[in-house]
């Protein structure tokens, strides 16, 4: 166990749900259920195949014989025939009509169709639950004031849950492509070995109607209503481009908020959770290291990479099929969704502990406050019967003297202070001071995030409620 590589999708970040759905007990058992499906169709279509052969194969759907398979593949070198080899000698009834006039893609291909729209929905009910969480800490701060940063650098006044919207709505925008996907899932169907269905025109004497028909009702019996209309060999490999474009999209949103995360523990504003007995550094005991956003932009790195994989191995697809796609598709594929289930599982636990830290946001708030308060203060001052020119002078030479006083000796921001000593100007020091509150320069971020949540946010957590209450525990 410890001398061979393991994959740390398994071991550190991917949950077991989103483990089984790409593993080998998956796969096969589905290429059973898919060759009782064909059986099944087949019989109901005309071909002399009989009840106690579909009997015989369901009997031993779970059952799969995987040492026989194994053996056999040693020898053959081919992991479909192999299992319908392994197959045939548990339902010996069945063994002669196993996989009657289908290719290889007939169980592959679909069953990783099956398999990634299975997968998006599970990624669809995490995203959900993590859209719950930040749902919730939008609420629950959208009336305190922050600092707003443009070019990281202080900006207008914003809100901690108008921030959280801007996190929020770029999930939102993922679960809008997510659904769009799963709106239109379709399967491969018995299409045959270049999309052409020879194969089975030939086990239907011509009939093109049934052959037709076996297509639609083959995806009837697996649970879909629509195959892909044409495609060669395999289903179009543009497909895998716009899973792994979907998942591209939930990486880069999670990443943005991560990375804000980061630079605000760094400020001391905000923080992820921290357990009691984590350390945080092997040598600095006193660190707080922000390890799970940090991990979450790792593996959304890894992710966004991942999505070049899918695109150049559908662009080079030649004619009806090359295999150059496979090796790649195993790993690009599959990785891929097990790594945004592990950033997902990482969020839910960070969005569902984050750590505020009002004073701080606060203090910050009014060191910068002075500064954005002097264009309502020239304003005012206008209206009193000063002159604009001279106010605006006057208040440009106080704010150098601030600014330079903050950066060069180290001290505070006294600019108000400068005004209120200054005779030119009419506002009373109450009057500054009223003026200067934060709560009058955050606009309408309260009532955006109310609107937000309302209008976009709230009718998808309804149609999901039995996901928003999703908790993930990590496993280190």
């Amino acid at each position: 166990m410890h001398t061979t590589y393991e994959t740390p999708f398994n071991s550190r970040y991917a949950s077991d749900e989103m483990q089984y759905l790409f593993s080998p007990d998956k796969k096969f058992k589905t290429w059973r259920k898919l060759w009782i499906a064909l059986a099944q169709a087949e019989k109901e279509l005309g071909l002399p195949i009989t009840q106690e052969q579909i009997d015989d194969l369901i009997d031993h759907a779970e059952e799969i014989n995987y040492g026989v398979a194994q053996e056999r593949e040693k020898e053959v070198r081919h992991d479909v025939m192999a299992h319908v080899y392994a197959y045939g000698q548990q339902a010996e009834k069945a063994k002669p009509i196993i996989h009657l006039g289908a290719t290889s893609c007939y169980v592959g291909d679909n069953t990783d169709l099956i398999i990634m729209f299975e997968a998006l929905e599970l990624i669809r009910k995490k995203l959900v639950a993590v859209m719950a969480k930040l749902s919730d800490f939008a609420l629950a701060y959208k009336d305190m004031p922050t600092l707003g940063f443009t070019h990281y650098q202080p900006a207008q006044l914003t809100t901690v849950g108008k921030r959280a919207c801007l996190w929020l709505e770029e999930l939102w925008m993922d679960y809008r492509e997510l659904t769009h996907i799963l709106s239109d899932k379709r399967l491969r169907g018995a299409k045959g070995t270049t999309g052409t269905q020879a194969s089975f025109m030939e086990l239907f004497e011509g009939d093109t109607d049934k052959v037709k028909q076996l297509d639609a009702l083959v995806a009837e019996k697996m649970g879909y209503a629509h195959t892909f209309p044409v495609t060669g060999q395999t289903y179009p490999r543009k497909f895998d481009t716009i899973c792994l474009n979907a998942l591209g999209l939930i990486a880069q949103s999670c990443y943005k908020f991560a990375g804000d995360l980061r630079l605000l523990q760094n400020l001391k504003e905000m923080e992820e959770p921290f357990e009691k007995g984590q350390i945080g550094s092997s040598a600095m005991a006193y660190k707080r290291n922000p390890m799970r956003s940090e991990r979450i932009c790792s593996l959304a790195r890894y992710v966004m990479v991942s999505e070049l994989n899918p695109a150049m191995t559908a662009s080079t697809q030649w004619f009806e099929r090359t295999l150059d796609d496979s090796a790649n598709k195993r790993i690009a594929v599959s990785e891929s969704f097990l790594a945004v289930d592990g950033i997902l599982q990482i969020m839910l636990n960070v969005t569902g502990g984050l750590v505020v830290y009002p004073k701080v946001i606060r203090s910050r708030v009014m060191s910068e406050l002075p500064f954005m308060a002097t264009e309502m203060i020239l304003m005012e001052e206008v209206k009193r019967g000063g002159d604009r020119q001279e106010l605006h002078e006057r208040i440009r030479v106080h704010a150098m003297e601030a600014a330079r006083q903050v950066k060069m000796e180290g001290k505070s921001n006294d600019l108000l202070e400068r005004i209120i000593a200054d005779p030119y100007f009419k506002m009373t020091e109450e009057e500054l001071r009223a003026a200067i509150k934060p709560e009058n320069f955050i606009g309408r971020a309260p009532q955006q995030v109310t609107e937000f949540l309302e209008e976009y946010i709230q009718p998808i957590l309804k149609e999901h409620q039995d996901d928003i209450r999703l908790d993930a525990q990590l496993t280190v």
